[in-house]
């Protein structure tokens, strides 16, 4: 073979690996390039899945942030409007309060109350003889409810009761009036005051007033 043989074989042979070089290379890129692209879109995934928790849970924060506030300001609304209910019944019952006294003044009326608390006392203790303990300043009145009390008991019951003003423990005089019925040998004592009525209206029929006034609560769901 000739020199020149030798040189043509050598330049094909030459090409031949050039080619083989450029295509491997070409592979190694392209195989380079997907591999790229799979990382790529994988880094992508997780960035956007790391910013997406990390929006999920800053909104999952203001969103029980602006809850807390909201339901605080809701509390401390609520508990204002409490307040100024319980100052307007605290009002209420003192105005009351202030006028038991005067019921005293019509005696009349006082009389058929006083009749009337008396009776109320007799028919709970159930007793042939019972005591009423009342003011000083109402033992007039108290004597003539007394006679109207034991008729009254009679026409009712067709039974006969001794009631008696019991003036060794009168009522306290700063007190608004109405009386006491007291039975089982001064053991039992039904106390019928205008203060102690007004005690239990407080306490018994405070939710009525309260519906009276303000409506009904519609949270509540057990009424007594």
């Amino acid at each position: 073979m000739s020199d020149d043989q030798v040189a043509g074989e050598l330049k094909k042979m030459t090409a031949f690996i050039r080619q083989e070089a450029l295509e491997k290379a070409k592979e190694i890129q392209i195989k380079a390039d997907e591999e790229f692209a799979i990382e790529k879109s994988k880094l992508v995934r997780q960035e956007t899945s790391a910013i997406d928790s990390s929006y999920e849970k800053k909104f999952k924060q203001a969103s029980m942030s602006q809850q807390i506030s909201r339901s605080t300001l809701s509390n401390k609304t609520r508990l204002k409007v409490l307040s100024a209910r319980q100052e307007l019944l605290d009002e209420l019952f003192e105005k009351a309060r202030g006028k038991l006294a005067s019921y005293a003044d019509d005696k009349g009326k006082y009389q058929e109350m006083c009749k009337n608390l008396i009776l109320e006392g007799a028919y709970a203790l159930d007793e042939k003889k019972v005591a009423v303990r009342a003011r000083k300043a109402d033992y007039d009145v108290v004597k003539k409810a007394i006679e109207a009390a034991k008729k009254e008991y009679k026409d009712q019951l067709k039974k006969e009761i001794a009631i008696e003003l019991d003036e060794r423990n009168p009522q306290p005089e700063e007190s608004s009036g109405g009386v006491s019925v007291v039975g089982g040998n001064g053991k039992i004592d039904i106390n019928n005051t205008l203060d102690e009525r007004l005690k239990l209206l407080e306490t018994d029929a405070l939710p009525m007033v309260r519906t009276s006034l303000f409506g009904k609560n519609e949270n509540r769901r057990f009424y007594d």
